[in-house]
């Protein structure tokens, strides 16, 4: 099936890129995670069911998307989110959020509860954030949790590497980075992992969005940044949460953290042999799973 790369301008003066697979009648909006953009959804864009419309959005700063206003929260960007459907017309639709995408698919969910037919997190942020920790002076991260962007920036594990390979635009460290981190298990065939990588460098937002994943908190819960907002409660939609078990980035108490914020509306699926991107580890397991929970 075809796959244009379009654009939609929005009412605030952003732009946002999408993918769209056409044909199929149930639309289905997918929400990538931090450096990375629609275009890692390719592979889900290629084996996808054909019963579904899919519209793989570029998030504020990430793709094809502008990036006019700085953001300070995932709240801002399902916000866009709220504005690219109601642009593409699409009144009632399953929305699928991987990692970062997880958490702005979660705001919108509570925000907009109406709107999702059901949902799928696949190693989604927890629904209490996604902390970062000062480290020690070996590296290791201690319990006092950076709360500044400045400080988030400077970080000496997470961030500040990542920062500077996107200066570069050093494809080697980059891989390198999420060769340990991402792809642990299998990586993509040479030709799209470099598509990939080179899509990686378009991101303009990288220490605002580690900052607003400090200060995601739709829990009950106070994370150390942000008193709770408790709109987990809020999400009315069956809920899928994915996690593979080899997973280095979404943590098993993460995922227990995101179980007892949804309740009784969420069920979960552990990916057998898969790490934080099961769309190259094991795609058909990762397509079985969420077909099944969407036709269920």
């Amino acid at each position: 099936m075809t796959v244009a790369l379009e654009t939609v301008d929005l009412p605030t003066g952003e732009t946002i890129g999408y993918r769209e697979r056409e044909g199929g009648s149930v639309p289905a909006v997918l929400l990538h995670g931090n450096m990375t953009s629609s275009k890692h959804w390719d592979v889900v864009l290629e084996a996808m069911a054909d019963r579904y419309a899919l519209y793989a959005m570029d998030m504020r700063g990430f793709g094809e998307s502008s990036y006019e206003e700085p953001i300070d929260s995932l709240a801002d960007l399902a916000e866009d989110l709220a504005l690219f459907v109601d642009e593409l017309g699409l009144e009632r639709f399953h929305l699928w959020g991987w990692s970062t995408g997880g958490g702005v698919a979660m705001e919108y969910a509570a925000a907009r509860p109406d709107r999702v037919r059901k949902l799928v997190l696949l190693a989604p942020a927890s629904t209490r954030g996604y902390p970062i920790y000062r480290k020690d002076e070996r590296g290791n991260p201690t319990d006092e949790v950076l709360t500044t962007r400045e400080e988030i920036a400077r970080d000496p594990v997470q961030v500040a590497p990542v920062l500077e390979a996107h200066e570069r635009e050093d494809a080697a460290t980059m891989k390198a980075i999420w060769n340990q981190l991402i792809y642990v298990n299998e990586r993509p065939d040479p030709e799209r992992y470099d598509e990939y990588v080179a899509d990686m460098f378009t991101q303009r937002n990288l220490v605002d969005v580690d900052y607003a994943l400090t200060r995601f908190n739709v829990s009950d819960e106070h994370n150390g940044v942000t008193e709770g907002s408790g709109r987990a409660a809020d999400i009315e939609a069956d809920t899928l949460v994915l996690r593979g078990e080899d997973d280095l980035v979404i943590s098993e108490a993460m995922i227990e953290e995101t179980l007892a914020d949804l309740g009784e509306t969420a069920t979960f699926v552990e990916l057998a042999g898969c790490g934080h991107s099961p769309l190259i580890d094991d795609r058909e397991q990762l397509l079985e799973e969420v077909e099944s929970f969407l036709e269920a």
